[in-house]
């Protein structure tokens, strides 16, 4: 649990400390701290020194004694009446020559904090009040009190745009006084690489200071040396860097040095866009060369493929939206699963179980969401549905008072929420999320982890008591939950179940996705207040300091909406075999039943093929044969793998014997390049496609051409062959698709064509794939489009823009969930069949010819005639084989997946064999 466990090694590395930045105000600075005494009835026969540290802030005075025993006072300047050094010649001066160094302070109201270092609200003490405190180097107090006056002066001004105004400005002196200190620096050998201003940001919390980055480290060093004189982080360390929004403005950066992980090592926030980019793109490039960044798309094509859990994809999404631990109002959000908290048992193959994840919290009950609909279209524009946020930092805090007390004290001025707006009880609380006017908060994501402290009292805090007299204590857990851990297991459970696997997706598009904004939005009845929305308001353009300051503070109270990250419905998750087949009705995944031994039988199948995509790393070169004068563009075997058919540019069709290792035919049906081939069913006919515009049958048994299909009015590229049909791409920016009776079964010999559907495209056509189940298919043209196609009504799924330039290949995954195309680009990219979404985007390092491919593993032929590895999920190479001497131009691989033929520019054909 993030937040927990940072809160709790803070509390470890900074234990003998009481003071922390949580008891400054809101958008407040720690400035500076001096040794001294608070001396308490001077002059009167029981005056006492209590020895301390006096702190300087730019709102407030803070004085925290040494013994715990003594609480720490809290004078707010705008509270104070006066700030003075008393003078040598006052006669009635009530500091003398032994206690010079001193600086009275009268104020009219003060706050006792942490007395007895017990967490509890603030304690006020108001009345006409004198505090007294001498410093232990009394020449300072001039300075002190002269500071003390710059930001009384500002702690007075009426308007809170001015006041912020001029602490800012002498925040700013300061800063340009000092620089980063580089005796810090690990090594003398480090070259400094930039420097400049900036902030450390911590929840409610900002400490300002300055930031070095050298060739090795960052370094954060805090203007007031507080919690420690300099933050380190050694940049070999680092796993991820995240450019940020910081109170609505791409002010932030955020630095992990772990992979999987919400609590980041630091958060920084700029005074300039400029100093933030400049830091980013040093880390960046120190890091390219180490890490793969990932996007929002990469991370989907995990999940779908069952490599992130529900719970971790979250988390990833999250961390692309600007959601961040160390921000409460952009704080990650996580959904409401489970909608029974009154059962003895929680039965999660129920769907009564689960929250309905298609909808947001607020149109969850129906005459609740009939009022706020009624109101909204009798709004005046700009119009929103609710008058709250499902995450803000009130909403945080109210789930984690009881391991963050001193956080919600900090919101809340010094006070706990009444208790009976505490969190009591998960039941409540769902109850009212469900029926209150203006409650309609998501989850956290400490719901779904494995400490359940934030459920318990263990502080033992004084939250108050109910109306009923009944203490507030540990929160009060639904009956199927036997205790707090047990409640904890049983969500993750539920998070991770099948119903939320299958409908993960609707929650996403609601609160990540096309949902979250526009008409979608308003149909979806997900429309909040304008400002909460990035790109809501623009800071820059606001001039007046009072306006700004006031959107600010709305901003933080109210909360953010995460980044959009997609524009196009989400795709749903791909479940295994025994999971149900529900909802995701798709032409793309049509399933044919099959019966027990059928079903046996694919299960091994599966097994070897699973085993060899594992070892397709072991692919060794078998044999190699030059048989053409030209590119080889085409391969086909037959079905015992004795005979393999090749074409090529030079214009022949050519038949190889693997036994004799000899060519035994070799076919001209014209002067014009052949592009490819394929062998029917039966092992009888190989039809070829061709330049000249033409698609020719030839006869294996009879050894002659026996058909001419006239069918294009330009070269044709690729061909495909399933159940008794042909589809032709072609140059001529057509796809065909052809009802095809062999000529074996009429009289005349002859092949008998229909013409049943014509896919029409705005430019050349230059390769097809269909889909396992024959129903969906998809083309790639020389423009680099990637269209998906309908077949059994011949209609446009899909079209995209992918590549820029043509698109070499493109094959459906075994699933036929998912789309890969390469091409002339260089680049590798997926898209999600049933949406239309490219999710994946893999850059080589030279364009990749042909390939093959499990879903999660590709095998590609590259230009320079290598055999390429790839881990599509990590994005990255993991093996090369050297194999041609010019580009690997067509493959061919056997159903069990353990044998690969190549054919490349250098005329040769290449036997590969997997050797375990």
């Amino acid at each position: 649990m993030a937040f927990i466990r940072r809160r709790r090694l803070e509390q470890e590395l900074y234990s003998k400390e009481r003071f922390s930045l949580l008891l400054l105000n809101l958008e407040e600075y720690y400035f500076e701290q001096h040794t001294a005494n608070h001396i308490i009835n001077k002059g009167c026969r029981d005056e006492r020194k209590i020895r301390g540290s006096l702190k300087i802030c730019s709102k407030s005075i803070i004085f925290e004694p040494d013994e715990n025993i003594q609480p720490i006072i809290k004078i707010p300047l705008r509270d104070c009446i006066s700030i003075k050094a008393p003078e040598d010649n006052e006669a009635n001066n009530p500091f003398t020559r032994e206690t010079s160094g001193g600086i009275s302070v009268v104020c009219n109201q003060a706050f006792l904090i942490k007395e007895r270092n017990i967490i509890a609200p603030y304690k006020t003490v108001r009345g006409t009040t004198e505090h007294l405190f001498q410093l232990d180097v009394a020449g300072k107090v001039g300075d002190v009190v002269q500071t003390l006056h710059q930001l009384y002066r500002a702690s007075c001004l009426d308007k809170m745009g001015d006041q912020a105004a001029m602490i800012t400005a002498i925040l700013q002196s300061r800063l340009a006084r000092t620089s980063f200190d580089k005796n810090r620096f690990q090594s003398i050998s480090e070259t400094l690489n930039m420097e400049c201003k900036a902030e450390m940001v911590t929840p409610l919390v900002t400490n300002p200071g300055h930031v070095c980055v050298t060739d090795a480290n960052l370094y954060f060093q805090p203007l007031n040396g507080y919690p420690k004189p300099v933050v380190q982080i050694t940049l070999q360390n680092v796993r991820r860097i995240y450019k940020r929004r910081h109170g609505l403005m791409p002010l932030g950066l955020e630095v992990f040095c772990t992979e999987n992980d919400l609590c980041s090592d630091i958060y920084l926030k700029f005074y300039s866009c400029q100093d933030r980019d400049e830091l980013y793109f040093l880390i960046a490039t120190y890091l390219e060369n180490h890490i793969t960044e990932h996007t929002a798309e990469s991370y989907m094509l995990q999940w779908q493929r069952g490599h992130l859990s529900n719970y971790e994809y979250l988390l990833h999404l999250n961390n692309l939206a600007d959601r961040s631990c160390n921000d409460l109002s952009q704080y990650p959000v996580f959904p409401w699963i489970i909608a029974d908290y009154s059962s003895s048992v929680l039965d999660l193959t129920k769907p009564e179980t689960f929250r309905d994840l298609s909808k947001p919290i607020g149109a969850l009950n129906k005459e609740r969401l009939d009022r706020l609909l009624t109101r909204y279209q009798e709004m005046p524009e700009p119009k929103f549905m609710y008058g709250s946020h499902y995450s803000s930092p009130g909403y945080v805090l109210f789930y984690l008072v009881r391991v963050a007390p001193e956080y919600m004290l900090c919101l809340q001025n010094g006070k706990f929420d009444h208790a009976d707006r505490t969190f009591n009880s998960l039941a409540e609380t769902w109850k009212n999320c469900l029926d209150g006017a203006t409650d309609f908060k998501e989850l956290i994501p400490e719901f779904y982890e494995n400490d359940s402290s934030f459920l318990v009292n263990s502080l033992k805090l004084d939250l108050g008591k109910r109306q009923g007299g009944k203490t507030v204590e540990d929160v009060e857990l639904p009956p199927w939950a036997s205790g707090p851990d047990d409640f904890l297991q049983k969500s993750r459970e539920a998070l991770e179940s099948q119903y939320v696997s299958e409908h993960l997706h609707e929650w996403i598009d609601i609160v990540f996705g096309y949902k979250q904004k526009g008409t979608e939005a308003v149909a979806a009845h997900n429309v909040f207040h304008p400002l909460t929305y990035e790109g809501g308001v623009d800071l820059n353009s606001i001039m007046d300091p009072n306006e700004k300051v006031a959107l600010l503070t709305q901003i933080l109270e109210f909360g953010q909406t995460p980044k959009q990250l997609f524009t196009v419905p989400h795709p749903q998750r791909i479940l295994s075999k025994s999971s149900s087949r529900t909802s995701f009705h798709s032409v793309s995944i049509t399933e044919s039943p099959v019966s027990v031994h059928e079903e046996s039988f694919e299960d091994l199948t599966e097994e070897s093929i699973t085993l060899a995509w594992n070892n397709i790393a072991k692919l060794k070169l078998d044999e190699q044969y030059k048989i053409h004068k030209e590119a080889i563009t085409g391969i086909a075997v037959t079905s015992n793998g004795s005979s393999v058919f090749t074409t090529s540019q030079d214009s022949t069709l050519k038949m190889f014997s693997k036994e004799s290792k000899t060519l035994q035919r070799s076919v001209s049906f014209s002067n014009m390049a052949l592009s490819s081939c394929l062998i029917l069913p039966g092992d009888t006919t190989v039809i070829s496609s061709s330049w000249d515009n033409h698609i020719y049958f030839y006869s294996i048994a009879f050894g002659r051409r026996q058909d001419i299909l006239m069918g294009h009015d330009d070269a044709v590229s690729k061909i495909c062959w399933r159940d008794g049909r042909l589809y032709s791409a072609s140059w001529d920016s057509t796809v065909k698709v052809w009802h095809c009776v062999p000529g074996e079964t009429l009289s005349n010999k002859k092949h008998h064509f229909e013409l049943l559907a014509e896919l029409e495209h705005d430019v050349s056509v230059n390769t097809i794939d269909l889909n396992a189940a024959n129903t969906v298919l998809a083309s790639g043209t020389k423009e680099g489009t990637i269209s998906i196609w309908d077949v059994t009504t011949a209609t446009m799924l899909h079209q995209l823009s992918c590549h820029s330039g043509t698109v070499f290949e493109a094959a459906f995954s075994p699933d036929s969930r998912h789309l890969l195309s390469a091409g002339e680009d260089c680049c590798f990219k997926v898209i999600d069949v049933q949406t239309g979404m490219l999710i994946s985007s893999v850059t080589a390092d030279e364009p990749q010819r042909c390939f093959k491919w499990d879903g999660n593993t590709i095998l590609s032929g590259s230009q320079s005639g290598e055999l390429l590895i790839w881990d599509l999920l990590g994005g990255k190479v993991t093996e090369r084989i050297r194999g041609h001497t010019g580009g690997v131009m067509s493959m061919w691989m056997n159903e069990q997946c353990n044998s690969v033929i190549t054919g490349g520019e250098d005329k040769q054909i290449i036997f590969w064999k997997l050797q375990y």
